[in-house]
């Protein structure tokens, strides 16, 4: 069966037919020039939802209530703001969730528990609800709304992270399409993150969320920026159908290209968050292979890439690749120090575990590149898996130390 998948120039979460958003400014987070901070998605038609939230035991109010409306597996919008986080907010900040959800419900005449919600900023305070009613009326919805979205949900990002792509698979096709933010307080257990992705193929609610799970585990999983994470997690996706397609199920010849482009678009939004660390000069992708387990692979990756010591000496060009080795053998994954082999870049400098005499100025230049490749082989299996991140900069500090000031 020939297959497709093809990004979309210009192309962001509403790019799949049937998908409209929209996004204003509502005073939650400080004014700057065309700022946005309060958003809204929806679909035309019902769909079929999965999603992946945060690991951590604090939980924010958006989370506690979006999760429990999936649990029917259906939703037809999502309310986002930035600037407030309403974390550790108690009741009232459940309530005021809820609220948001029934006044969007009413906009897209929807069920209110078809409505999610998810909220990006400062931890412990509450959400100026009078501010939030009047701008919601404010927000027009349109199918080139996802732009507008990707905005508002930044908060320290520099930059808007959305992507679209086109499948085609036999005489079908469907589009896939996202919006993400992210840039501090990212760590692997989902990073510290707001994810949404749409598509208009009609996908089975069970094929959906194993989908959605092993796209995140190879993308959103392995990236880190700071190593903490948030209550606010979220990435969610939502399948309406109006591709008009049989519906995908786990069995289908279709299954495997929309887990592709799924894992593509995931993948393309995790990069851009990593490379997009608070502070960040430089992507570092680094690559373990020859592991015993996929997991052991993907553990030792993403320990290295978490490494505050490799992450800085990367910051300052220094190739000291012993910190690298020593993330990997705290990492707590199988290895064996005689089999292992280090390159940065195509600069080879571990061989059998012993030091191989290396040209300084030409790893050097490697590791003063805009994207930086590690790759560490362990030799003994054959798995692999990469992960991602960037350096940790004075940058980082700095705004870190002023975030709610």
């Amino acid at each position: 069966m020939e297959a497709r998948i093809e990004p979309i120039p210009a192309g962001t979460v509403t790019s799949p037919h049937g998908f409209r958003a929209g996004a204003t400014y509502a005073g939650i987070k400080k004014r700057a020039e065309d700022t946005l901070d309060l958003g809204i998605l929806c679909s035309e038609a019902p769909c079929s939802a999965a999603a992946l939230f945060t690991a951590t035991k604090i939980k924010a109010a958006p989370v506690i209530l979006s999760q429990k409306r999936l649990r029917s597996g259906k939703a037809t919008a999502v309310v986002v703001n930035s600037g407030c986080a309403n974390a550790s907010t108690g009741q009232p900040g459940l309530d005021d969730a809820t609220e948001m959800t029934a006044l969007v419900a009413k906009m897209v005449d929807t069920p209110a528990n078809r409505v999610l919600v998810a909220s990006t900023g400062v931890i412990g305070h509450y959400l100026p609800m009078e501010r939030v009613r009047a701008s919601l009326k404010q927000i027009a919805l349109n199918t080139d709304g996802g732009h507008n979205l990707a905005r508002a949900i930044m908060t320290t990002d520099t930059m808007a992270k959305e992507i679209a792509v086109a499948v085609s698979v036999g005489a079908d096709s469907f589009t896939i399409g996202g919006v993400a933010k992210g840039s501090g307080m990212i760590h692997p257990n989902l990073a510290t993150l707001l994810c949404f992705l749409t598509t208009d193929a009609a996908v089975d609610s069970h094929f959906l969320k194993l989908a959605l799970k092993k796209a995140v585990d190879i993308s959103f999983n392995m990236i880190s920026i700071d190593g903490d994470t948030s209550p606010n997690d979220m990435v969610l996706i939502m399948a309406n159908g109006m591709a008009g397609n049989k519906p995908i199920t786990a069995d289908s010849k279709e299954a495997f290209i929309f887990q592709q482009a799924l894992d593509q678009v995931c993948t393309k939004l995790a990069k851009a968050t990593a490379r997009d660390g608070e502070g960040a000069t430089k992507l570092i992708a680094v690559t373990v292979g020859g592991a015993a387990t996929t997991s052991q692979a993907r553990q030792a990756a993403r320990t290295i890439v978490s490494s505050p010591l490799v992450k800085a000496a990367i910051h300052g060009n220094d190739p000291n690749w012993g910190r690298i080795i020593a993330a990997a053998g705290r990492s707590g994954v199988k290895l064996v120090e005689t089999k292992l082999e280090l390159y940065l870049g195509n600069v080879c400098v571990i061989k059998a575990g012993c030091p191989l005499p290396f040209q300084q100025a030409e790893a050097v230049k490697i590791l003063d590149s805009d994207e930086v490749p590690i790759n560490l082989q362990l030799n003994l299996g054959a798995a692999t898996a990469t992960a991602w991140g960037c350096d940790l900069s004075q940058e980082y500090v700095t705004i870190n130390s002023q975030y709610s000031t």
